[in-house]
């Protein structure tokens, strides 16, 4: 019997083994953080509490620091290996995995933009510390606006969203230094009276993620913490567009990641609750016996299988990539890339939504009771799949199918 989340914080169960030593081991560490989370997930998004517990979980079992450089206490390990992570973790609680996703993506982005000391600087920081990462970015809103007052930069504005907000130790910043183009990224202590957090978020789906407004009041940091800055002048490298492909295929594994948990709640009610048809005529013992049931869950569980393996492929491009030489990766290589997780991503928001629905014809009306909770795997996958039209990933791979066109970098591409 798995614990509950309540019981893992309070006796970890990690606790005096040793650390997980290879990718394997960090992805059977993960099935068990995943075994944890989907105990209790109906209750915890009914209540929608702020999910400190479920980010002190993923602190325990030390996945924060997966990417974490060795030399100051991470794992070491690449970003093929984190996808993975994130898309187990989801399997048993899709918010806490679009949370671990995030962390990573926010974690890596000082090597997006930053100088070799400030990657330095901070990824001591947060992996000594064990700090977990939000973001206050959020193109569809205005840009924070940066005035520099007595050679500090000071933040002012607002964000709709800001996923992971008061669950984070630090958040990611962006804004325009006024009265010019130039955007500056930064990392703040999450936790200062400048950072006020709205909760506002109360949305159908991903309902653990904190993802509400927040307000930036004049919260400053000095020019050497301005990401890729040096002698107020940017560092410009083509690495930096590949924030927006990363962060969509963290998008797409923790979608296949709800998919997988609701094929596999589905599967055990169907095998200990449903009742087999009796009126078909062919009539079974057991609705595991009923042909339209196993057809069910035949064509579900192919298409789940087709479109993880287009994610692990594409994940393995993006992370040789990301942990290859920041100024060796070529405009083609990007945008391959690029349109082969737009590609990914509409795969695994197509099946997510497909096995989302079809589960409940596979496991018949009394599992239709909020108790079961079936409700929540679609709320997932369709509250958050409409962070950006899927029509445009589906353009941009018909481009690419059709002319050869390979998608330009964007805030979303």
């Amino acid at each position: 019997m798995s614990l509950t989340l309540e019981q893992a914080l309070k006796t970890s169960p990690w606790q005096g083994k040793p650390r997980p030593a290879d990718a394997p081991q960090w992805l059977a560490r993960a099935a068990e953080v995943a075994a944890i989370l989907a105990v209790d997930q109906v209750a915890r998004d009914r209540r929608q509490a702020v999910p400190t517990a479920e980010v002190q979980l993923l602190k325990d079992a030390g996945l924060t620091t997966l990417l974490g450089p060795v030399q100051h206490g991470g794992a070491g390990q690449h970003w093929d290996t984190a996808y993975k992570v994130i898309r187990i973790v989801a399997s048993g609680d899709g918010s806490v995995g679009q949370l671990l996703g995030y962390h990573y993506l926010w974690a890596w982005a000082v090597h997006l933009v930053g100088t070799p000391a400030q990657i330095e600087t901070v990824e001591a920081l947060y992996t000594a510390n064990d700090l977990f990462f939000g973001g206050a970015v959020n193109p569809r809103d205005g840009d924070l606006v940066i005035t520099e007052i007595d050679g500090q930069l000071a933040y002012n504005g607002r964000k709709s969203f800001s996923t992971g907000s008061k669950v984070s130790d630090l958040t990611v910043l962006e804004g325009v230094l006024q009265g010019t183009d130039k955007h500056i990224f930064a990392i703040v202590p999450s936790k200062q009276d400048g950072i006020v957090y709205h909760d506002d978020w109360d949305h159908l789906g991903q309902r653990l993620t904190e993802s509400g407004g927040v307000t930036i009041n004049d919260v400053r940091i000095d020019w050497a913490s301005a990401a890729g800055y040096v002698d107020k002048v940017y560092q410009q490298r083509a690495y930096e567009t590949l924030n927006l492909p990363a962060i969509q295929l963290v998008f797409a594994n923790f979608y296949l990641g709800i998919a997988e948990g609701a094929l596999k709640t589905a599967a055990g009610y169907t095998r200990e609750k449903t009742r087999a048809w009796p009126y078909g005529g062919d009539n079974k013992e057991a609705a595991g016996e009923e042909w339209y049931i196993l057809e069910a869950y035949g064509t579900l569980q192919s298409r789940l299988w087709a479109a993880e393996e287009l994610a692990n492929s594409v994940g393995a491009e993006i992370s040789t990539l990301l942990h290859a030489d920041r100024d060796a990766l070529t405009p083609a290589a990007r945008g391959r890339v690029a349109v082969r997780i737009a590609a990914a991503k509409q795969a695994a928001v197509d099946i997510g939504l497909e096995i989302g629905t079809k589960v409940f014809e596979v496991t018949g009306a009394r599992a239709t009771a909020n108790a079961v909770g079936l409700d929540i795997f679609w709320r997932n996958i369709r509250t958050h799949s409409l962070h950006d039209p899927i029509a445009y990933k589906r353009r941009e791979v018909g481009a690419y199918a059709l002319r050869g066109q390979i998608p330009e970098p964007s805030w979303y591409t």
